[in-house]
């Protein structure tokens, strides 16, 4: 599976917020040490403060850090978060013309 770039940024914002944790830090500093556009971060900071991944503290002591324990927040859920819901075979979702197909079993159980 190929990610977009954002999701690229976005994980690895959090990988780095998570290696922080519960330390505040700002857009600025994890755009440099992870070499990525500050007004990019400020994009996909929205939508992981808006799905309640990460928290926001404003002020001169300000910063972002996770909204969770890092252990609490799957791979899954932050890039469903940046990208979308993820199916991972057409048969898989509801678009499946095939009632009788044996491997939508299986990517129904992966799925859970």
């Amino acid at each position: 599976m190929k990610f977009s770039s954002k999701a690229e940024y976005g994980l690895r914002a959090m990988v780095f917020l998570a290696k922080e944790y519960p330390y505040l830090r700002s857009i600025t500093e994890i755009s440099l040490e992870e070499n990525i556009s500050a007004k990019y971060l400020e994009q996909i900071f929205i939508q992981l403060k808006k799905n309640d991944l990460i928290v926001s503290q404003k002020g001169k002591s300000g910063g972002y850090t996770l909204s969770r324990k890092p252990d609490q927040i799957s791979v899954g859920e932050i890039v469903e978060t940046l990208e979308g819901k993820i199916e991972p075979t057409k048969c898989y979702s509801a678009q499946c013309e095939n009632s009788t197909c044996a491997s939508k079993k299986v990517w129904v159980k992966l799925s859970q």
